[in-house]
């Protein structure tokens, strides 16, 4: 199979019409239908039913849609990977959320990786679409929140196991309380984003809106308890206990070989490790005093 046969019937099959599809694609719809036909030999199966009025899937067109057009992705992130890879300029690309590293871990992960025989320089990409930058070749890997975030076909390195605050306005009913539970956040709106687009609030896509809208009184948010570094002077945030702890990983393409990608993995991993052991010794040193 051919690509361009792939990437033609993609296509036809979202538009399910021959004549928007071949304008789409700038090509005359004669060859597309010819390159069509040539698919289906190939494959052996009917991909498409066509009438004089319509056109339609069949349960194989259906399946190679799903499978083809996730196919032409992997595609197109391989030739955005291998061209920052093999160009002049090379670098090694982090997307994550504006600080979304658990709480400061990564000015010491780039300090420690610049060391390394393999680091390539490193740049970020901030917003909260880092798995689809993964998805599309933007990004060789991500810092990431477990389970918020679909971790399906990625390697996964975690670093960093947080609890939950939620974030309010000073103003809010619940802002001068200890510690709240989810059940008091019920019939509150959350924003949606990227990794929970089923929340019933505005669609956002980077950090400092979701703290606008709270500020406005607009959403609240339920997120990692390192995010209060970010707070501004008119929020605060609360300990949600019963909300599911969150896990910090770095994230990346399992099919991934790239050795900078490797040193980088492996430095993320200590410096974490460095830490989580720092800290559970300050807390133990704390219960021991008197």
């Amino acid at each position: 199979m051919e690509t361009r046969e792939l990437a033609y019937f993609v296509e036809v099959a979202r538009e399910l019409h021959f004549g928007r599809a071949a304008e789409r694609l700038g090509i005359a719809q004669p060859p597309l239908s010819r390159a069509i036909a040539r698919l289906e030999r190939r494959l052996g199966v009917r991909l498409l039913e066509r009438t004089s009025r319509r056109v339609t899937l069949t349960p194989a067109g259906e399946a190679l849609l799903a499978e083809g057009g996730a196919a032409l992705r992997a595609v197109e992130a391989a030739v955005r990977r291998t061209r920052r890879a093999g160009g002049t300029g090379a670098r090694l690309v982090l997307a994550m959320k504006p600080g979304g590293d658990g709480g400061g871990l990564l000015p010491d992960v780039l300090a420690e990786y610049e060391r390394e025989p393999d680091a390539l320089p490193v740049e970020m990409l901030f917003g909260y679409g880092a798995r689809q930058a993964l998805d599309d070749g933007r990004a060789d890997a991500a810092l990431l929140y477990a389970p918020r975030a679909d971790l399906t076909g990625l390697a996964v390195e975690e670093l960093v196991v947080e609890p939950q605050v939620v974030v309010l306005p000073r103003t809010h009913r619940l802002a001068g309380r200890a510690q709240v539970s989810m059940a008091d956040l019920r019939g509150e709106v959350m924003p949606r984003t990227p990794y929970r687009p089923d929340g019933d609030g505005p669609m956002v896509t980077e950090g400092g809106q979701v703290m606008q809208l709270i500020a406005l009184g607009r959403v609240v948010a339920v997120l990692p308890r390192s995010y209060r570094r970010l707070l501004r002077d008119d929020l605060t945030a609360v300990p949600v206990p019963d909300a599911p702890p969150t896990t910090l990983v770095l994230a990346w393409p399992e099919e991934s070989r790239s050795r900078a990608l490797a040193a980088f993995v492996r430095v993320t991993a200590a410096v974490a490790a460095r830490r989580d052991a720092r800290t559970h010794a300050d807390a133990g040193a704390a219960a021991g005093r008197p």
